[in-house]
């Protein structure tokens, strides 16, 4: 399809029946607003492509090791200000879950749900009150599960009225005419995900971002569920606030296990950071995009956001904040690869760093970004290769020097959580482990500790018993 005779009266035209859906379901003017841009965007055939020679490494950040801590009292004033927000919409599908990812046990019974509660029961013990506020953003998927789980275990927090930022949905796009997709028997499949970047459109078009502003709230910190070293640093909120910046990335320095993985940099044209994912590089700059000294900083997921320039940033671009799209090719059925082709239109909230004149970005330790992805990352934060801190942070052990434990298990076994638990009932010890690859069933007894870089092969079909005691180097069975 030609893209080249697309004029904004015909993009009206064309996006009429999105409008028409959209409106149906009860979606705000702010959630249409931005899919609209992500459809004009797809309309005119923009790639999204970011050359090398487009951009300049980002370099010289400020080192939030390096911050002072402000003084109780200011400490304290700024937390008044604040409010703290997590993205809580994922399912944990990829590891087997039906139900929000932050509901699994990460530390004896306590979830990561239920040690973000206590940090933020913590912090507001050191105000004497109800600040610094607390939202979860939640999918349709994982609201109930999220409200009974809090309601049984911190009904403090109040109910879903006071902590709940409601996620939107978006159509899925045909392919083929660029069309409202239909599944007349699961309409539920017409319906996407529009990623975190929704955040923005979901703070005006819910009303929560006049309530916030107007109850002398100024700042936003936003981090992830599955992020547990995400908690609010007052050192940082300092910087923030004293910066004047509308927005603010946390970043870490990349390592060769992130070289494909996003990067920030900076554009040539206007100055401004940017985000750059692997996506987005032409096949010819994947050696710069590679090159972890070169391209040195990548995004932790952890936003600071001046409320009042986010409103301000609404009002100038006709209620949208410009996201550029992800543009995911998918079936209409998911499970049916035979079903037609769609277009799913995303955003990341990380990349409204470009939509900001002024915004910044901090040079963030490791311990800040411990994300769970996968049942590997979910073993290593399980393990005492991770602390928990009195104020409930949990955090990559000081004496690993910033350095993760890289863990590689079977994946036709350990993939889902079930499968996981299945193999190692007890959580080894990581804490002296630099890695771990696991091939072929085993279980892991109480007391089992793995040193340096440990290796299982086992190519039976029983399981390795690994009882206790230190195990180091390879093991092969079979």
């Amino acid at each position: 399809m030609s893209q080249t005779s697309r004029t904004p009266e015909n993009i009206e035209t064309s996006f009429a029946p999105f409008r028409q859906k959209m409106e149906a379901e009860g979606l705000s003017e702010s959630a249409i607003r931005a899919f609209r841009g992500s459809y004009a965007a797809l309309l005119a055939g923009e790639t999204g492509m970011i050359p090398e020679d487009t951009i300049s490494p980002a370099k010289d950040l400020p080192c939030a090791d390096e911050l002072t801590a402000p003084a109780a009292e200011r400490a304290a004033a700024l937390l008044k200000q604040t409010v703290i927000i997590k993205l809580n919409g994922g399912l944990g599908t990829g590891m087997g879950l039906e139900k929000a990812k932050s509901l699994l046990p990460v530390r004896g019974e306590d979830t990561f749900l239920d040690l973000i509660a206590r940090q933020i029961l913590l912090l507001r013990s050191q105000t004497g009150g109800e600040v610094p506020m607390f939202m979860l953003m939640n999918s349709f998927s994982t609201s109930a599960d999220t409200a009974g789980h809090l309601a049984k275990r911190f009904p403090q927090l109040g109910g879903t009225e006071t902590w709940e930022l409601m996620q939107n949905k978006v159509p899925k796009v045909l392919a083929s005419s660029l069309e409202p997709a239909t599944a007349p028997g699961s309409p539920d499949q017409e319906w996407c995900p529009p990623g975190h970047g929704d955040i923005y459109a979901c703070l005006a078009g819910s009303g929560w971002l006049e309530r916030l502003l107007s109850n002398g709230v100024r700042y936003a910190f936003v981090s992830n569920s599955d992020n547990l070293g995400a908690t609010l640093d007052p050192a940082i909120l300092a910087w923030f606030a004293d910066s004047g910046m509308p927005f603010a990335m946390e970043v870490t320095r990349r390592t060769e296990s992130d070289k494909k993985g996003g990067h920030l940099a900076v554009r040539l044209s206007d100055g401004r950071f940017l985000l750059r994912e692997s996506a987005q590089c032409p096949k010819a700059d994947e050696g710069h995009f590679q090159n972890i000294d070169q391209h040195r900083y990548f995004n932790t997921n952890n936003l600071w956001i001046d409320l009042q320039a986010l409103k301000s940033a609404l009002q100038a671009n006709d209620g949208l904040i410009p996201l550029p799209p992800i543009m995911n090719k998918k079936t209409v059925d998911p499970r049916d690869a035979a079903s037609p082709a769609v277009v799913q239109l995303e955003t990341a909230m990380g990349a409204a760093i470009e939509c900001f004149a002024g915004a910044g970005a901090i040079e963030v330790s490791r311990v800040r970004f411990a994300p769970v992805k996968t049942t590997s990352d979910l073993l290593a934060v399980r393990s005492d290769a991770y602390e928990l801190t009195e104020d409930f942070c949990l955090r990559l052990h000081p004496s690993r020097n910033g350095q993760p434990p890289h863990l590689h298990l079977d994946q036709k076994l350990c993939k889902l959580v079930d499968g996981l638990e299945h193999n190692f009932p007890h959580t080894p010890s990581l804490l002296h482990c630099r890695s771990l690859l696991v091939h072929g069933p085993v279980e892991c007894g109480a007391g089992v500790v793995f040193k340096g870089d440990a290796v299982i092969h086992n190519h039976t079909q029983a399981a390795v018993k690994l009882k206790a005691g230190v195990h180091e180097g390879p093991i092969s069975i079979g």
